[in-house]
């Protein structure tokens, strides 16, 4: 076996190890790291960060960069103003940034949410899952509303901290994901206006799917596969899917089914596909 497999990919745990791989100075908190345009422009990223995990949400505010990051599967390009979030112990690498305008980075460990409503809500916001080219791209006014927000939670955090600073900062970092989902559907919306109904191509991809017979060697069509014939992270093909329609990836593939062993009941599918429907169920 090559030996670069049998290295264990670093996970970091502690905020200061994690930020001083980056070149960042030392986090005012242990559990939150709230870093502007300033303290992005003065890292030393150097040539790369080798992929990693951590305990910590990522949630960035980017404007004109040049260089990607890689989260999961995807390279997200800044060359516009964008956000994007990642989830704790999803693998990361960043490739040449060289941050030319002005942005936001904040890392907040799973621990600084405990006994605070967002400790279970934020896993409602599916968009800390999105592994493609999905970034949340802002309008001027939603730059606005995103930066300020930004800018509150870096004056709390420069504070001298005390018994009400944490939730003062969750309270500014809960109104930035409720404004993160609001923005995310009008992304939806402008997609859908843009490239056409997702659903629509959704269905072709699941007519062609029987028509070829793919059911025979393959099973039954999965999320999976039909996020990946679309270019698109299941979690935003679901979200896309039920902006659209109302119902999820996973609720659409069996109402399609359903529908089609109504057909073949009706004998206007052939044995083969009844078969692949009573052994699918």
């Amino acid at each position: 076996m090559d030996s670069a497999h049998l290295i264990k990919m670093k996970h970091y745990s502690n905020l200061i190890d994690l930020l001083a791989a980056y070149g960042f100075s030392p986090p005012e908190n242990p559990l939150i790291g709230v870093l502007c345009d300033a303290a992005v422009r003065h890292a030393n990223f150097g040539n790369r960060v080798v992929e990693h995990t951590s305990d910590f949400y990522i949630t960035a505010f980017k404007k004109k960069t040049s260089g990607t990051i890689k989260y999961g599967r995807t390279k997200y390009d800044h060359a516009c103003g964008s956000m994007f979030f990642i989830n704790p112990r999803q693998i990361i690498a960043i490739n040449d940034i060289e941050p030319k305008v002005e942005g936001y980075m904040m890392y907040f460990h799973e621990d600084f949410l405990n006994g605070h409503p967002l400790h279970h809500e934020i896993r409602k916001y599916s968009f800390f899952e999105y592994e493609t080219n999905e970034a949340l791209h802002l309008s001027p006014k939603e730059e606005k509303i995103i930066g300020e927000l930004f800018q509150k939670i870096e004056t709390e955090y420069h504070n001298n901290q005390d018994e009400y600073s944490r939730d003062i900062m969750l309270s500014h970092i809960d109104s930035l994901l409720k404004y993160a989902r609001r923005f995310y559907k009008r992304q939806f919306i402008n997609r859908t206006i843009l490239s056409g109904n997702t659903v629509t191509k959704f269905n072709e991809l699941l007519n062609d799917y029987f028509e070829k017979g793919f059911v025979k060697d393959k099973g039954l069509p999965t999320v999976n596969y039909m996020a990946a014939q679309l270019n698109l992270s299941t979690r935003y093909l679901s979200d896309l899917l039920k902006q659209e329609t109302g119902k999820t990836a996973i609720d659409l593939i069996h109402l399609y089914l359903i529908a089609e062993a109504k057909k073949s009941a009706g004998g206007r599918r052939s044995v083969s596909f009844r078969n692949s429907l009573h052994f699918g169920f």
